[in-house]
């Protein structure tokens, strides 16, 4: 067994505790058309727990994603995950007025529920008075990824104004990208230019501090780049950014989509470990919780030749500025 996998075994190692869900929780969102349900997981230990929104990727659903929101529940983050309109269990119609906006809609609904924390709250037994509401973090796979991007200060060119809103929420104070889609215009495969006019982020101004996740053999259909695409959201963003590659990981990075979800091509239980460890601890840092574990985690995929992945972490790095 490799240094580096016997190391992460320690990360978080004696810190779980059971765990309560309760789903659905509607959500108030006005104008929305379909009502915002979300899933919230908490420990049922601990005080002024940090707090993770949740963004799923594209055609999922609050009932996913287990692998990490199950691990940081457990280890001491409350997580909410909504149910966005894109979902297959909302079957939102092709020609329904709504469906060109998703995009936008998701952003709204990671707003929404950040507006109604009290709400929440109140829905999960004994959590009550027990939140950090200066400590909160969004996170996302795919889809997910680019919304919260979006929350983190990145852009997105509107395809029917062409215009690029500042969406980014002061409150989220960190961020996770999970195989999140790179740069828009000749960088995507003409079905995703014709199908996902939307894909066209810009991150130049995310400045908010984010760990990108992505697999060296995630060549996405999306792009004509190849696997390098899905690092753009940490080499042309400026800011406190870290990097983790996962190396043999394809779109589903070994199987974070669910415990037994079809859609995963590469599984891999150890790659799902090295996720759930890094997340946790990466988030812990970013947020001031700790940085034991972060420093822990760095250690163990820089010292090890057969590590499953590898870090690496800039101040500021964009397009123009070249960085050591």
């Amino acid at each position: 067994m490799s240094e580096s996998i016997t190391a992460m075994r320690n990360v978080a190692a004696g810190a779980s505790s059971s765990v309560v869900s309760v789903q659905p929780v509607v959500v108030p969102a006005p104008g929305r058309g379909t009502e915002l349900q979300v899933r919230v997981s908490a420990p049922t230990a601990g005080r002024q727990l940090p707090i993770i929104v949740f963004s799923h990727g594209f055609g999922s659903s609050l009932h996913a994603y287990e692998p990490l929101t199950d691990f940081w529940a457990a280890h001491g983050f409350v997580v909410v995950q909504p149910t966005h309109l894109d979902s297959r269990t909302v079957d939102l119609p092709s020609d329904d007025p709504r469906t060109p906006h998703i995009w936008r809609l998701r952003v709204d609904d990671v707003t929404g529920i950040l507006d109604h924390l009290d709400l929440l709250e109140a829905a999960v037994p004994g959590l009550g008075g027990r939140l950090d509401r200066d400590r909160i973090a969004a996170a996302g796979h795919s889809f997910g990824g680019q919304t919260t991007s979006a929350l983190l200060g990145g852009r997105i060119r509107d395809p029917q104004t062409g215009e690029s809103e500042d969406l980014s929420d002061p409150r989220v104070k960190a961020g996770v990208l999970l195989a999140t889609a790179g740069h828009g215009g000749a960088d995507l495969s003409p079905y995703a230019a014709e199908h996902f006019p939307f894909m066209n982020p810009s991150f130049d101004r995310m400045t908010t501090p984010a760990l990108v996740v992505a697999g060296d053999r995630d060549d996405s259909p999306m792009s004509v780049r190849g696997p390098e695409w899905l690092t753009d959201p940490y080499v042309f963003s400026p800011g406190r950014k870290s990097l983790l590659t996962v190396f043999g990981a394809e779109h589903s990075l070994g199987g974070i989509p669910g415990y037994e979800a079809a859609e995963t091509t590469d599984e891999s239980p150890e790659r799902v470990a090295l996720i759930q460890r890094t997340t946790w601890a990466y988030l812990r840092h970013a947020l001031g919780v700790e940085d034991d574990g972060w420093r822990t985690v760095r250690a163990a995929l820089t010292d090890d030749e057969e590590a499953l992945g590898r870090i690496e972490s800039k101040e500021t790095r964009t397009a123009d500025v070249p960085f050591p």
